[in-house]
């Protein structure tokens, strides 16, 4: 492989331990990241039919934010818990890519609601 030098990579099966060069695939892949509760991601590719909330109020868990269309389906998207909207990153007939940033949350305290 073009001269270059690899390192083998231990790695055990049933108690067993072997070694195994790794693939530039693996090695380039997109690292696994605990996804955040308080991002709202796109799940799939679609476009923005409509937006129910502004940034800065505060909405309980249930509350419409928005409706993606995908597939000629429309996916109401809701509040996963009682957040303040701190960001909205997307708008009104805008395309999107899966797992595109559409609404950023932030906590609120039980105080306030």
């Amino acid at each position: 492989m073009e001269n270059e030098k690899q390192e083998l990579v231990d790695f055990a099966v049933t108690a067993r331990k072997y070694k195994t060069l790794l693939t530039k695939k693996y090695l380039n892949r997109k690292p696994w990241v605990n996804p955040s509760p308080y991002e709202i991601q796109s799940i799939i590719p679609g476009t923005i039919l409509e937006v129910f909330v502004a940034e800065g109020e505060v909405y309980k868990e249930g509350a419409p934010l928005l409706i993606l269309e995908a597939m000629k389906m429309q996916n109401r998207i809701q509040m996963p818990f009682t957040a303040r909207i701190k960001k909205i990153n997307v708008e009104v007939g805008s395309r999107i890519p899966k797992d595109s940033l559409m609404i950023e949350l932030e906590s609120v305290d039980e105080i306030e609601a």
